[in-house]
């Protein structure tokens, strides 16, 4: 066995991840670039060291999960949100159900919020927003963002729901209070169910083309029927088809 065979191993019974379902030449790369900073010579090194110091652990699921997030990254996929796919939502269901999976320091959450007040009071919204780092919750719960996060955010959008704290902004409380965060791993834990939209951005391009196929089939069965799934803008679905999903625009599917 491999020292990186080894890692995955002591890894998985740690903390039930299996590195396995990552594309092995990303994460090596990314991991090996980390324990040698840290001064470790093998994988087997510093799974030894990563077990016996929490701070490196949490420090190792940080670089793990790649936590690159911004407020409504890719921005003519939120206008299509906004003005299309939302609309047809509420034309069904009054109070949307929705997801925000592998949301990393809380960028997306609360986007998909803003998005929403657009359309309903605050007092019906109500966002799920999970992830597999417990530091990037606790980012993300702190709602505070250096500028380079906003780039993308529209004039208004930036102005109503944000406060400059020097060279960072602070999303409103009313804004915080629409979403709930818990940890969730994509790979291992159950899923809700009768999701009217689930946004899962950005992440499954780090994924196995094994792992991909079980989460989309797990955020299909989540979805209820015409219920819409966001990916990110390198993430097409190529056959739709085979997890009832049905093309509704670019990156968006809705399930059959």
């Amino acid at each position: 066995m491999s020292d990186y065979e080894q890692f995955i191993e002591g890894i998985k019974r740690r903390t039930g991840i299996d590195l396995a379902l990552y594309k092995e030449s990303q994460m090596k790369r990314r991991l090996t670039s980390l324990y040698e900073k840290k001064g470790y010579k093998s994988f087997v090194e510093f799974l030894r060291a990563v077990e016996a110091d929490r701070d490196l652990m949490n420090e190792f699921l940080d670089r793990m999960t790649i936590n690159v997030s911004e407020f409504y990254r890719n921005g003519k996929r939120w206008e299509v949100l906004d003005e299309k796919i939302i609309p047809k939502l509420l034309a069904q269901n009054k109070r949307l159900k929705v997801w925000s999976a592998a949301c990393s320091t809380g960028e997306e959450p609360y986007s998909l919020a803003m998005v929403l007040t657009q359309h309903v009071p605050l007092s019906q919204i109500q966002i799920q927003a999970t992830d597999l780092d417990e530091n990037a919750i606790q980012k993300a719960k702190n709602a505070v963002y250096p500028e380079r996060s906003l780039a993308e955010v529209p004039a208004a959008i930036k102005a109503k729901h944000f406060t400059q704290e020097g060279a960072f902004y602070r999303v409103h409380d009313d804004i915080k209070r629409t979403v709930t965060y818990k940890k969730h791993n994509l790979l291992k834990d159950s899923y809700d169910a009768n999701f009217d939209l689930i946004v899962c951005r950005n992440v499954m391009i780090y994924f196995t083309e094994e792992a991909k196929d079980q989460i989309y089939a797990n955020f299909s069965r989540a979805l209820r029927p015409g219920g819409i799934l966001f990916v990110g803008s390198t993430e097409q679905i190529f056959n739709p088809a085979r997890y009832g999903f049905e093309v509704e625009d670019t990156f968006f599917y809705r399930k059959v």
